[in-house]
């Protein structure tokens, strides 16, 4: 049996999203836990030094190395992944994510040390790196065009879902044992990171029951498994639907324009008609990452402890930021199809720069140096207190609400949407491992900065902002609304910008249209005839036209 209905669909292979979130809070929420903190101990105080009620926990290096395992996995998932799904399908791919995961998660739940931890991580990190990489590729391709930004931002209200459940997981695990440095259980952190094996085999199984991209098929020649995807996803099983065959078409013309091109290699997203698509894919990554909101998930235990919270107070209180993530992700489930790609990633820019700034100036003009860091973990190198505090976690709450609705889920619905079909599979695996460099360098660079800059660390932040919400408005067009082959029409607008297309600042979005093209209650010939011209792509009216004529 395979499962037509697209909710369904998506519903299950955005689990692979979740992936990532149950990994960031594994890790964000052991940093203040005297488990992990005594049993990865390498401070003066704590097993096996002496009978210190305390542990100071990995130095900050080690700490911002085990952080960075997982993308540094991710980064080389991500990459590897191009090749294999173009290879072997999309589908295929992210089940072989989930074997990956389940070695590393084993791995890491049986840890003896710093370095099989950070080898589990790594593996951990493949597995990501697949799943990030080729979950919005498969759900881009399948999905109809009015919903592709709802389906494909899933994938962020997964990650969301999983940093939230994992996050509470390990607060009920943080009352296995004792609280102090004699008593301590590494049961507190090997159950959660145990558990995080599940989703991994759920997502296994529930892929089996899903059809491969139409897309894909369709570069394979396996034209009549494109079609029966099609009419059972699109045209609600029936084959001459009208906008199956306008989508057929498309493909069609798309496949038929690739078959006379070579295969491609990432060499080939340089070449000066892709090197704007492949720069905006990468740099939306890349501008997830800068604006410091995984910096947030990981080392929220650190803000905490210096706004004065302690023990499992701080992971309570810490968890109010996950609950906001998930809420505050489903708006722009409704909004990035209807309102655009490009208003949301510029507004969510512009407050999050607003509340980094706001941030260090909290913390440098009313925070007290604490030498050696509270309890003497460095990186809680400041105290606030009273009402300062309690604007620092206010406005740390308001980062995350600005971040969840825009930033976080345009950043996987953007590139898919980017490249044509022969270059999308490296394309976007190229773009999501920027994401994990990133990741990886912020990871291994925060505890360090926390404990040398403090809170200049929230200026930089705040510059990142300032400067992606700038580079959105001057570098990146819309794509709400319009087929993946529309966008590539969008790129080759021949009286646009060369080597750049349409200005990004002239583009639109076109839900209504589409809806009522899906709908079949509209013409198609005028309606997907006016887009093409009105983006200015030099084939519209020919592909305007073959569909039409196959309708």
């Amino acid at each position: 049996m395979v499962v037509g209905n697209i909710y369904v669909i998506a519903a299950t292979a955005v689990v692979g999203g979740g992936l990532f979130g149950f990994d960031i809070a594994s890790v964000s929420a052991q940093l203040t836990e005297m488990s992990y903190l005594c049993y990865f101990n390498q401070g003066p105080n704590g097993p096996p030094f002496d009978d210190s009620p305390t542990c100071n926990g990995p130095t900050a290096l080690h700490q911002g190395g085990i952080t960075a395992a997982m993308p540094a996995g991710s980064w080389l998932g991500a990459l590897i992944s191009g090749p294999v799904s173009d290879r072997i399908g999309r589908k295929k791919s992210i089940m072989i994510g989930c074997v990956i995961w389940v070695i590393g998660s084993t791995l890491i739940c049986a840890a003896q040390n710093i370095a099989m931890l950070c080898v589990g991580r790594v593996i951990n990190g493949l597995a990501v790196g697949f799943e990030s990489a080729q979950v919005p590729v498969y759900i881009s391709e399948i999905s109809p065009p009015s919903q592709r930004g709802r389906f494909v931002g899933l994938q962020q209200w997964a990650i969301t879902w999983g940093i939230l459940i994992m996050y509470y997981i390990s607060y009920g695990c943080s009352f296995i044992g004792g609280t102090t440095s004699s008593d301590y259980s590494t049961a507190a952190w090997r159950v959660p990171w145990g558990l995080q094996m599940l989703p991994a085999i759920f997502l296994f199984f529930g892929m089996l029951l899903l059809p491969e991209s139409p897309r894909w098929l369709a570069r394979k020649d396996r034209w009549e498994e494109c079609h029966s995807v099609l009419t059972l996803v699109h045209g609600k099983g029936d084959p001459n639907h009208p906008f199956v065959h306008v989508e057929l078409q498309d493909i069609k013309e798309m496949c038929e324009f690739e078959r006379r091109n070579a295969d491609v290699t990432y060499l080939d997203l340089f070449k000066p008609n892709m090197i704007n698509r492949t720069m905006i894919g990468l740099w939306t990554q890349i501008w997830s990452q800068l604006t410091g909101m995984n910096v947030m998930m990981y080392y929220i235990g650190y803000i905490f402890t210096m706004a004065g919270y302690s023990g499992n107070s701080t992971l309570l209180a810490s968890s109010i930021q996950y609950i906001i993530n998930v809420v505050m992700t489903l708006p722009a489930l409704y909004f990035l199809d209807r309102v655009g790609r490009r208003p949301l990633m510029i507004a969510g820019g512009a407050l999050m720069t607003i509340f980094m700034f706001v941030n260090a100036g909290i913390m440098g003009g009313t925070g007290e140096v604490v030498p050696g860091g509270i309890d003497h973990v460095v990186e809680e190198s400041m105290r606030v207190t009273g009402a300062a505090a309690n604007g620092l976690i206010a406005c740390t709450y308001l980062f995350v609400a600005s971040y969840a609705p825009t930033w976080g889920p345009a950043s996987w619905v953007y590139p898919p949407e980017l490249f044509p079909l022969r270059f999308r599979g490296k394309g976007v695996a190229f773009a999501t491992s920027g994401n994990w460099a990133f990741n990886m360098a912020l990871g291994l660079f925060t505890p360090t900065a926390f404990s040398n800059i403090r809170y200049k660390t929230y200026i930089i932040f705040g510059c990142f902002n300032l400067a992606l919400t700038l580079h959105t408005f001057f570098g990146f067009p819309e794509t709400a609304g319009k087929t993946l082959e529309e966008t590539e029409a969008m790129f080759e607008d021949p009286n646009g910008i060369p080597y750049i297309g349409t200005a990004p600042w002239k583009t639109s979005v076109s839900f209504k249209r589409m809806a009522a093209i899906e709908h079949g209650t509209v013409d198609v010939k005028s309606t997907l005839g006016a887009v093409h011209l009105e983006d200015g792509a030099a084939e519209g009216e020919k592909a305007v036209e073959a569909s039409t004529a196959a309708v």
